[in-house]
């Protein structure tokens, strides 16, 4: 059995989460699939799958498999793309997690750029505000926001954005515009979870002034942050990026210009204990590009 198969096999059934879905995307028949997994299995002398009615479950040893071999596929075509000179592109397969609304801002309008410079790569974005488990989702590269809650993720920072209340121009005509956070406890605000929650400190100069946003709904994803301030249910503390096309087209509006909050920052994070692959690497410095030359 070619090694080099099997793993490539095996990483795809861990990635698709069945045989079926796996024998679609390497265009072969299910029994191959299954028979290649059963050989891997025999002679590895281990279980790497377990297998239920809700579908395929890698093992410890599985993950563990699944680490190694995708790690050991990607040097392969890394070595493959050395042989055949930088000008050849990457190819393969690269997965990519990242919140649902910036991904869909800011990383979706710039893929056909980068794809179009690696016609042989393909790539899977997961879209999920949740910090997924990137070693049991195959994740190659996350793009995450704000403070990293494990130190022990390897992640480089790529990028960093300013914070801003803001709110509609419908808003503020009815309910007035604050001019110090003091005033934000008498606004109605929608909170989102994921991102600072509701207290905040503002800055200006030497100057600091601790406020608490007030309101009665709080959301866990941004859209549903950008959906109620859109609507003119209230004001909020959000990024930039999250609101930069209506901010740009005065459909939104940043108050309380003269304080200011801390930054948001953009990181790529890689799973743990694995060099990040040149696709990974590429896309990241892609996406570090994209945004700095937008802005």
């Amino acid at each position: 059995m070619d090694r080099l198969a099997a793993m490539e096999t095996f990483v795809c059934v861990v990635e698709t989460g069945s045989f079926s879905a796996a024998a679609r995307r390497l265009d072969i028949g299910q029994p191959a699939v299954s028979k290649t997994i059963a050989q891997l299995e025999a002679r590895l002398a281990v279980r790497l799958l377990l297998r239920s009615t809700r579908g395929l479950t890698p093992t410890e040893a599985g993950l563990a498999y699944f680490e190694r071999a995708k790690r050991t596929l990607e040097e392969a075509d890394e070595a493959d793309n050395a042989a055949r000179g930088s000008a050849s592109g990457l190819s393969g397969n690269l997965r990519v997690s990242a919140a649902v609304t910036f991904g869909r801002m800011n990383v979706v309008p710039h893929l056909g750029r980068f794809l179009d410079q690696h016609p042989q790569l393909g790539v899977d974005l997961v879209l999920d505000d949740r910090n997924i488990n990137l070693m049991e989702e195959g994740i190659d590269v996350a793009l995450r926001m704000g403070n990293l809650v494990d130190s022990g993720l390897t992640a480089r920072k790529i990028a960093s954005c300013r914070r801003v209340v803001l709110g509609t121009p419908a808003y503020f005509a009815r309910h007035g515009i604050p001019t110090c956070p003091a005033d934000l406890a008498q606004h109605q605000a929608t909170v989102y979870n994921r991102s600072g929650g509701a207290t905040w400190t503002f800055s200006k100069g030497s100057e600091e002034q601790t406020a608490t946003l007030s309101g009665r709904l709080r959301v866990s994803a941004a859209e549903g942050l950008r959906a109620a301030v859109l609507a003119d249910q209230g004001l909020s503390v959000a990024s930039w990026w999250m609101f930069e096309p209506e901010l740009a087209s005065g459909a939104a509006v940043e108050v309380l210009k003269d304080w200011t909050l801390p930054d948001q920052d953009l990181w790529a994070v890689f799973p743990t204990g694995r060099m990040a692959s040149a696709k990974a690497r590429a896309f990241v410095d892609h996406v570090q590009k994209s945004l700095m030359t937008e802005r």
